[in-house]
């Protein structure tokens, strides 16, 4: 899609076919959608109702990400991959608003905003927002999801590194982390690369980040929060030495809220880390404590300790309620060699078995079909290291 085709979808006769051709989407044909298209809209060109045909898709598609405002966005199909989720980008526009710097006329420039989804987040927290691309495509789809969502900015075709910060009192990047050959986990090879975040980091912003980002490339007076949403780990930021507050954070969105932990509620940092034995409850941190190094920070608020060194399950012998964790009760130890596994397993007549593996050289998917388990019982099977050595625990989710 062409820009002059996107702005042809933004005409009355373009959202008209655009309805057209979600009501023909929804009936689950793609042959019949296009055919119903063609009928409609017979003076349209091929690439207009092509456009029309691609735009219901992505909006059917962004609604699992998005919600119902995708119906009323637009999209490019890298777009949607790459939008923020709405709750992790109102987080992040929250934590710019509540800064020393929110009320600056001068704003925030989001420096490859893509289709504009921060963009909007941004404008909702009451920030003046400026956003540029390189794409004119995405730079005129942010401009109309701005209008769509009611809220005034500017957005400009631009290289990202030519832009003049100065002109800004706050920036955010999100830099592209695919290459020709698909996703890189190389920081040199994003666009804008390593050096540029570096740089921008020497200012007050933020930067999301893949969630794999090693701990030893950040720099040492910049924060890095690892974010969860609904259990998932969908990105970290570093936070400019003029907006941290903390050096590693967990931030866990849930339906009822969000909560983060900080190195500041972890008793045990720099020191030995806190290995027990086994008690009668297990509780597996979210993602993004673990990304942050924050397990036992969750060990002190179970009044519990590590099940190994190297292993981030944490052990208590009183059940404890965290939103940073998933607790289980721990029912019985059964035979770690697979064999004796599966007569156990069968002996208790488990039928449908969840299993969840931490350190050990175990791929789930597989056991499961060598256990060929057979009975009406469900189980819930932890196969991970205790004090070194391979232990298969039943347990039960709390």
């Amino acid at each position: 899609m062409d820009v002059a085709t996107f702005q042809w979808l933004l005409t009355d006769e373009g959202t008209a076919l655009l309805a057209a051709a979600a009501r023909a989407q929804e009936q689950g044909d793609p042959v019949r959608a296009a055919e119903e298209v063609r009928r409609l809209a017979p003076a349209a060109s091929p690439e207009q109702r092509a456009a029309a045909l691609s735009q219901a898709a992505l909006r059917q598609r962004g609604r699992a990400k998005l919600g119902e405002a995708a119906d009323r966005m637009w999209f490019t199909p890298d777009g949607l991959e790459q939008a923020t989720a709405p709750p992790v980008a109102a987080h992040r526009a929250a934590r710019l608003a509540a800064s020393d710097l929110a009320d600056d006329p001068r704003g925030v420039v989001d420096l490859g905003c893509g289709i504009g989804s921060d963009l909007i987040a941004m404008a909702g927290a009451g920030l003046a927002v400026s956003g540029v691309d390189l794409d004119p495509v995405r730079v005129a789809v942010a401009r109309a999801n701005l209008a769509a969502a009611g809220h005034a900015g500017e957005v400009h075709r631009a290289d990202a590194t030519e832009v003049d910060l100065d002109r800004f009192a706050l920036a955010f990047a999100d830099p592209a982390r695919r290459g020709g050959r698909g996703r890189t986990f190389d920081p040199d090879s994003w666009t804008p690369p390593w050096p540029f975040v570096e740089h921008l980091l020497r200012r007050p912003g933020v930067v999301k980040v893949a969630p794999g980002i090693p701990h030893d490339l950040v720099p040492g007076d910049v924060e890095a929060e690892w974010v969860s949403l609904g259990g998932e780990v969908k990105e970290a930021a570093l936070w400019s030495p003029y907006l941290a507050t903390a050096r590693r954070r967990a931030t866990v969105i849930t339906a009822d809220g969000q909560v983060s932990l900080t190195e500041a509620d972890d008793p045990w940092q720099g020191r030995d880390r806190p290995v027990r034995g086994l008690g009668g409850y297990l509780h597996e941190p979210d993602g993004a404590v673990i990304r942050a190094g924050l397990v036992t920070a969750v060990a002190a608020l179970a009044d519990g300790g590590l099940v190994d060194e190297h292993i981030a399950w944490v052990t208590s012998d009183a059940p404890a309620s965290s939103p940073f964790a998933r607790s289980y009760r721990v029912l019985e130890r059964l035979p770690y060699r697979e064999k004796q596994l599966r007569a156990a397993l069968r002996e208790r007549g488990i039928g449908r078995l969840a299993i969840k593996k931490r350190g050990v050289d175990v791929v789930p998917e597989q056991l499961r079909k060598r256990l060929a388990l057979r009975g009406d019982e469900e189980g819930t099977l932890v196969l991970t290291r205790v004090a070194g050595e391979g232990t298969a625990l039943l347990v039960r989710p709390l």
